[in-house]
């Protein structure tokens, strides 16, 4: 398998290129957000624990977030890699990914975070805030809080696959064609040799 976790600040345009990559490479995303949200929806034994725990206000623990997703490793089998959205935030939450993918015979084969500094993120997500219909797209301070939420937790990470040799950080400020061409030479550069598994249709999970 050929698995890539995909960092970027809100409005680094990672959705743009998560899209792209899943075409190109016949990728299954998985965003932590839906897995999480489809689990509560079919009221799985993950989701009713994840969803107690958030009318407590309290924040979802980790191996739930690991559970759903090896819950969705199990159920694509045959897929030919994964991107990872929105996980691991943490250097404990990379650990329990690389034992989780371990135990299905594959591994993280890069990490490649998209650079865009503070301001100009601030521009796109006001201006995507006119349309997007998101409350936290049309409150600048939330936006920079959202930010600075995105920095720490992407220095912890990129240490931990930097010292795998893993990590790399794009510009992502510039045409689009040119970044998702910068995107594939990283990760050509750290495609197995060979296959893991066969090629899966092009699609998105959400559970």
């Amino acid at each position: 398998m050929h698995n890539i976790v995909l960092f970027g600040p809100p409005g680094a345009g990672k959705g743009t290129q998560s899209q792209k990559l899943i075409a190109q490479y016949n990728l299954v995303h998985l965003s932590t957000g839906d897995l999480l949200r489809a689990q509560i929806t079919e009221g799985t034994a993950l989701g009713l624990k994840a969803k107690k725990l958030m009318d407590e206000g309290l924040l979802v623990p980790d191996e739930v977030v690991i559970g759903m997703i090896g819950s969705a490793l199990s159920a694509n089998q045959q897929a030919a890699g994964f991107i990872f959205d929105g996980f691991p935030r943490t250097t404990a939450q990379a650990e329990s990914l690389d034992r989780l993918l371990a135990e299905h015979h594959t591994k993280v084969a890069c990490m490649i975070a998209l650079e865009v500094g503070e301001e100009e993120l601030v521009k796109r997500l006001l201006e995507r805030g006119k349309t997007s219909g998101r409350p936290d797209d049309q409150d600048e301070t939330k936006i920079r809080r959202r930010v600075t939420v995105y920095n720490t937790e992407t220095a912890q990470v990129a240490g931990y696959y930097a010292a795998q040799h893993k990590f790399h950080a794009l510009n992502g400020i510039g045409n689009i064609d040119d970044i998702f061409a910068q995107i594939c030479l990283l990760i050509d550069q750290h495609k197995p040799a060979v296959d893991e598994a066969p090629a899966a249709a092009t699609r998105e999970v959400k559970a």
